[in-house]
């Protein structure tokens, strides 16, 4: 029997030769053998059960835990000819009807559900009907509760194989522990799966970690650098998502805000306008991004510390998801460290926040690690990075000044000594700085620690470098943290002998905020980019959009980004040269080669052909003016500005953000003394009111609102400051005077 798998990868989806491991994975599942595939994003996971599922009678089950990625892949299956279908709750009754009526007559090759409908007892009957003929289980870390995204209802999934015996399965995702594998394992009931772990390693992407200084800056200059890419900004709390969405917005770039505060249509359309490149920017928080699929996604700000690495890997793999260069950027600060501690003491399940404890530990670890970013980053999952410079990180890129640290060592080694010679216990990092800093603190008197030898040995040296210092000891191996909830650091065997030995340690000195911030947005882009003719290139891209919107789906489904760069680089103007093309297949020749070829034919009249060279690593030039938010205007008026802006009133704008309406009119205020809003001053006041306001602040001043307020009694003050405002601008105006601050 002739092997399909090479063919179908051709004809339907477009490509000419498989990713490491797919094949092997296809096969597997394809014998009937359970299956485990553990790939990065963008390694092409959902391919592994596709294909099969063309290439076997009957229908194949995908278990997905999200509604948006049901709708993206069928909707991307369907752009590539394959019958497939989903049944969720955003389908009405004749829809779910007609559908399961297909299901029926076999008329489907692939059906999305979530594991609740799945579940259902009224649901399972029918996958007897069906000729169910393999169960796929996207996102199986969810099964976990040791994953990040622990989701009950996967732990029934088991079932299902109980009422099919001998049913195949293909568990699938991109993150899991060595912890979270054996989870998968068990509550599937497997049955000696054939298991495939790839490389954690994502090439495409590169790390960097600098310092947090001013992170709104910080994000505009790094967007403004790349002015026709998309990225997604993560920030800790939904208002700095506004905030900083606000901030890009009055810079001019194209951002919305997502957080799972906002009413569940806006949500909606937020989202979908990122995924069809109506807005280039989202400002999020971990709310967005599990089940997104857009590939083009250029690079990923961590404008607040992850909580977990896990979560911190799986958030940076939403870039480069088509294999092109992207860049991943985390704003550290020991003081978002310190605020994420002090949330854990919240925290009263002991268990719960010692885990938690750990995992902000290892991400901490990982911010301040001199090392190759692949080396904790892999090693979290047990993968060792051995090669000595990747290419792609700050570490490897940019490397950090080394210097001998071995006198500020011994002092630390021996402090960690006779902290413990004193009291036989050990004690936090924070104490050891202060022990070594000569603090008065009453836990070192009521320890008598003011008694030791190196009380204040170390005063002239801040208390944060001596904490940053500890943390490269321990990530060295000459100290370490203990694994309880209290986080105490100690000596190791090696760290005695170096204290003994007064043996040379060699440490980095982390970058100053100010060194680091200026080079945020001159950060080098990755080579390896495919050049092209870059005016074609946006062409096509504006031609995919007017298809995408016609055919009301994301441009990504349409053709990637990779496909439209390898257009504008081979100029394919025949059908034979357009199937060479990675990702045309042939029903996307038939639906879509006319108009793409004519598209390269019609530049082609106009402009000569170009000859490409591999693009030189460039620097990108950070902006010199200042923002709007580094006025008067910061990030949480601007938001405020912008709805007053779309037509919201007061009232709903201090609803919708959750403020007063008092911090509503002084935002106005403000964006209206320095002349960035104009208003309508009936909205706020009659024509009476601004007469009796007007006579009284020319009387008593406008220093002052309490005096004014006394005067006119019934005019709140709300409206005082609007009218003020207006006052202010209008005389600056007449003077050519500053505006007051």
């Amino acid at each position: 029997m002739s092997d399909p798998l090479p063919g179908l990868l051709k004809q339907i989806f477009g490509y000419d030769e498989f990713r490491p491991l797919q094949r092997e994975i296809m096969d597997a599942t394809l014998s009937g053998r359970d299956t485990v595939a553990i790939l990065p994003t963008g390694a092409g996971k959902s391919l592994c059960y596709q294909l099969p599922a063309l290439a076997r009678d009957g229908l194949t089950v995908v278990v997905s835990p999200l509604i948006a990625l049901m709708k993206d892949q069928v909707d991307q299956l369907h752009a590539a000819g394959v019958a497939a279908t989903f049944l969720n709750s955003t389908l009405d009754p004749a829809q779910v009807r007609n559908r399961m009526s297909g299901l029926t007559a076999g008329e489907y090759k692939l059906l999305y559900v979530a594991p609740e409908r799945l579940m259902l007892p009224d649901f399972l009957p029918w996958l007897k009907q069906w000729q169910v003929a393999a169960l796929a289980v996207d996102e199986a870390h969810c099964i976990s509760e040791w994953g990040h995204d622990f989701r009950p209802e996967y732990r029934q999934l088991a079932a299902v194989r109980e009422m099919l015996p001998g049913l195949p399965v293909i568990a699938l995702t991109a993150t899991a522990t060595p912890r979270v594998r054996e989870d998968i394992l068990k509550q599937l009931h497997l049955q000696e799966p054939a298991v495939f772990i790839a490389s954690f390693n994502r090439p495409n992407l590169t790390y960097r970690v600098i310092p947090k200084s001013k992170p709104e800056r910080q994000v505009w200059e790094f967007a403004s650098a790349r002015p026709e890419d998309s990225g997604i900004v993560y920030c800790q709390a939904r208002k700095t998502t506004e905030s900083m969405a606000a901030t890009l917005k009055a810079e001019g770039l194209p951002a919305l805000a997502y957080h799972a505060g906002l009413e569940p249509a806006q949500r909606a359309k937020n989202q979908d306008a990122f995924l069809r490149d109506e807005a280039r920017i989202v400002c999020a928080t971990i709310a967005f991004g599990m089940g997104i699929n857009k590939p083009n996604v250029r690079w990923v700000i961590h404008a607040d510390l992850p909580k977990n690495v896990e979560g911190y890997y799986q958030e940076t793999g939403r870039a480069g998801r088509d294999g092109l260069p992207s860049d991943c950027l985390l704003l550290y600060s020991r003081g978002d460290l310190m605020k994420n501690l002090r949330f854990l003491d919240e925290l009263t399940d002991p268990q719960a926040k010692q885990v938690a404890r750990r995992q902000l530990d290892q991400m901490a670890a990982y911010a301040e690690s001199p090392q190759c970013r692949r080396v904790p980053l892999l090693g979290y999952f047990g993968e060792e990075w051995t090669e000595e410079n990747c290419g792609a990180c700050d570490a490897c890129l940019d490397p950090r000044e080394t210097w001998d640290a071995t006198l500020d060592a011994q002092k630390l080694l021996s402090c960690l000594f006779r902290i413990r010679q004193k009291g036989g216990f050990d004690t936090g990092l924070v104490h050891v700085a202060d022990v070594l800093a000569g603090a008065n603190t009453e836990k070192i008197r009521r320890w008598g620690h003011d008694t030791l030898t190196t009380h204040g040995v170390g005063k002239d040296t801040p208390r944060q470098d001596w904490v940053a210092l500890g943390r490269q000891l321990v990530s060295l191996g000459y100290a370490a943290l203990s694994e309880d909830s209290f986080q105490t650091i100690s000596l190791t065997p090696q760290g005695m002998d170096a204290l003994k030995t007064r043996a040379t340690v060699t440490l980095t000195r982390q970058p100053r905020t100010e060194q680091a911030a200026r080079r945020t947005a001159a950060a080098l882009m990755k080579t390896g980019d495919i050049p092209c003719d870059e005016a074609l290139f946006q062409e096509l891209r504006t031609l995919r959009k007017r298809l995408a919107d016609e055919r009301d789906v994301p441009p990504y489904v349409i053709f990637s980004d990779v496909a439209l760069r390898h257009m504008a680089r081979d100029y394919p103007m025949v059908p034979a040269a357009l199937l060479h093309i990675p990702g045309v297949g042939e029903r996307k020749l038939a639906d879509y080669g006319t108009v793409f070829m004519t598209a390269i034919r019609d530049h082609l009249t106009t402009h000569a052909r170009l000859a490409f060279e591999p693009r030189d690593t460039t620097t990108l030039p950070a902006p010199a003016r200042k923002m709007k938010s580094e006025g008067a205007l910061n990030g949480t008026t601007l938001e405020t500005v912008a709805l007053y802006r779309e037509g919201r009133t007061v009232t709903q704008i201090a609803t919708q953000r959750s403020i007063s309406e008092g911090t509503v009119c002084t935002h106005l205020s403000r964006a209206i003394v320095s002349g960035d809003l104009e208003v309508n001053p009936g909205d706020f006041f009659t024509e009476a009111e601004a007469a009796r306001m007007g006579e009284a602040g020319s009387r008593l001043g406008w220093t002052a609102l309490g005096p004014v307020h006394e005067a006119l009694g019934d005019i709140v003050y709300n409206k005082l400051h609007i009218f003020r405002a207006l006052t202010q601008r209008d005389e600056a105006r007449r003077s050519g005077t500053p505006p007051p601050a």
